[in-house]
């Protein structure tokens, strides 16, 4: 509001920015008695404020915002509200919200060490190959940040060791800011070993403090007990989730009533953590070379995989049955998996290897002059090609390549679909001309799988925005990726999720195979057709897909990236409007509008080459 008036009426000027689709799909309305002057609101659209505001306008009374990530700070809070504070508004401005804070949890969390720390996940392994050896520790691992997870969904694999407690405090109505420092001293409540620190925010919409949200876990009751407060946790929230600070090593040894000190620093985008005990070291390991230049850094889900036994194992025991008896010349890894590279150059002692590491390049290379000696094969027999090019038969000095291999999972980004992890086939295809007549390839096929799926949290969260509060939202569904609620004229996106912390979640009929994909031959469309039988009765809200990856020929090894796999995302195709379906009328009260449930449904999919896109359809019957 302008501390100018015309005609006696004050001016609001109300700017959004980055709400969340749930947001402005659900909850904002619980918040309408906030906004007593929504017939005076003008929203801005200009990325800029300055750029837009009235020519008789000078300071502001009230700022509205949203501008929170999982972690409060990563979109940018801190130097919005210091250009607001500097810029466009009065002292002690009316803020919304009004206030955030930031609380924390110690937990013990095996699931959580194993996302981080390869060192001592790949000593229980013992299976002779060592991406991490002792004294190069650090070598591999993940960014020093906190990682956004829905912790509820790993409630059971989680014993807390802390009560909650406080961290940070930001008093909107305040110029922030840009560093601080919070001392801790957190007193463990039972034995136990702290692997992750898990953290939260409450927002105080109001002044009066009787409005709240917050992105507790469902573990954490309300902190206030007044019941004419309004305080909002939704069950799922898709666009929030809690945060993950990874401890390094094997985490804090704590005894009951034990304490440990806590040092917590943010900047303007994050915060960090550091621990202080007795017996517990920071940096477990050390460099003997300069940890810049070898340093590697995958996701976590990236570490589990390789410090994964079961993984491991297959993928060893494919590779020596592949070379039993066999005398290979020279192999490609397609991708920069440096644990295939590590392996088949320790186990082929014969073979020339060349791994492309598109990704990771020349630091791929330092890497591997770390390990070589640990891994016991020598530099001589392996070359880095480094760069985003086809392989010609000058790179492999006129020798065809006997085997070519890849992970059956890229260092992908966040928005990667299952099916865009086939860019092996298209590089296997584009390498052709190199290639043996008696190849051998691994993977050597990939299965597109998929499952009709009861999906309700996740279905709510992407439903199409009409209008809110008086505000049309609906040009907003196609950047969002709204699916829910559409017309029959339209077909929302296929998003990638990790479907395990994706809140209620049900299998309504048998997983089956959708296509199969032959890397044994050059890459080429496929189609595929199946009808499947709902087994369980529910509402259906759209199916659910991933590839299982087959190794050997014999098709006896095969990695899956199924829901039951946490480590990998699958690929989720909502449907318009839930259809109730299964057999027994008698075991569920959901039914569509005809007052029937729906007992089968045809599934089609067809992958296009050229593109590398997958398009589905679905008839229910």
């Amino acid at each position: 509001m302008s501390n100018n008036t015309s005609a006696g009426k004050p001016k609001l000027m109300t700017v959004w920015l980055n709400l969340p689709l749930e947001l402005k799909g659900g909850h904002l309305t619980n918040y309408s008695n906030l906004f007593t002057f929504s017939h005076l609101a003008r929203p801005i659209v200009q990325s800029t404020v300055n750029d837009c505001l009235p020519d008789d306008c000078f300071l502001f009374n009230l700022q509205v915002s949203e501008i929170l990530d999982s972690e409060l700070l990563g979109e940018g809070l801190i130097p919005t509200l210091q250009h607001a504070h500097d810029e466009l508004l009065v002292q002690n401005p009316l803020t919304v919200p009004h206030r955030a804070t930031t609380y924390g949890q110690l937990v013990e969390c095996e699931f959580l060490w194993k996302m981080h720390d390869l060192h001592n996940c790949e000593a229980k392994v013992s299976d002779g190959i060592h991406l991490v050896p002792v004294g190069l520790e650090t070598t591999v691992g993940v960014n020093r940040r906190q990682y956004a997870m829905h912790c509820n969904a790993i409630s059971s694999d989680i014993r807390l060791l802390s009560e909650p407690f406080k961290i940070f405090e930001f008093d909107f109505g305040k110029r922030p800011d840009s560093h601080g420092v919070t001392e801790l001293r957190v007193n463990a409540t039972s034995d136990g070993k702290v692997h992750a620190l898990i953290s939260w925010w409450v927002l105080q919409l109001d002044q009066e403090g009787k409005i709240f949200y917050s992105t507790a876990p469902q573990w954490i009751n309300s902190p206030f007990n007044d019941k004419e407060l309004q305080f909002f946790r939704p069950n799922w929230c898709d666009h929030w989730k809690q945060c993950v600070w990874f401890l390094p090593g094997t985490g804090v040894p704590l005894t009951k009533n034990e304490q440990v000190h806590i040092e917590a620093v943010h900047d303007e985008t994050s915060v960090s953590y550091s621990f202080k005990h007795p017996n517990f070291k920071a940096n477990p390991g050390y460099c003997d070379v300069d940890s810049r230049d070898c340093q590697l850094t995958f996701p976590p889900e990236r570490i589990a995989v390789y410090g994964d036994k079961n993984w491991r194992s297959s993928i060893l025991t494919a590779i020596k049955d592949a070379l039993q008896g066999k005398d290979f010349s020279l192999c490609v890894v397609a991708d920069d998996s440096i644990f295939l590279t590590i392996l088949i150059a320790s186990v082929s002692t014969n073979s020339q290897v060349i791994s492309m590491f598109p990704g990771i390049q020349e630091k791929g290379f330092r890497y591997l002059q770390a390990v070589a000696d640990a891994n016991c094969f020598s530099m001589d027999r392996v070359k880095i090609i480094g760069k985003k090019r086809c392989l010609t038969m000058d790179d492999t000095e006129q020798k065809k390549v006997d085997i070519l291999v890849g992970e059956p999972f890229y260092c992908g980004s966040e928005g990667t679909l299952p099916w865009q992890n086939l860019r092996f086939w298209k590089e296997r295809t584009m390498l052709d001309p190199v290639l043996s007549k008696d190849v051998l390839i691994m993977p050597c096929k990939g299965i597109l799988k998929a499952c009709a799926m009861s999906l309700p949290d996740l279905w709510r969260s992407r439903c199409n925005l009409k209008k809110i509060e008086g505000f049309e939202h609906s040009v907003a569904n196609t950047s969002l990726g709204a699916c829910g609620n559409m017309s029959a004229s339209k077909e929302g996106p296929c998003l990638p999720y990790f479907i395990w912390q994706c809140g209620e979640i049900k299998e309504l009929s048998e997983v089956f195979t959708v296509l199969e994909f032959d890397f044994l031959k050059p890459i080429t469309s496929c189609f595929g057709r199946k009808k499947v039988e709902f087994i369980k009765t529910g509402l259906c809200h759209g199916f659910v897909l991933w590839i299982d990856w087959v190794l050997d020929r014999e098709s006896s090894i095969v990695l899956s990236t199924g829901p039951d796999h946490r480590y990998w995302k699958q690929g989720v195709k909502l449907l318009s409007k839930p259809i109730a379906v299964g057999n027994d009328q008698g075991l569920c009260s959901d039914t569509n509008a005809n007052g029937e449930r729906r007992s089968w449904v045809e599934f089609e999919a067809s992958f296009d080459p050229s593109s590398g896109e997958l398009s589905m359809s679905h008839s229910f019957q």
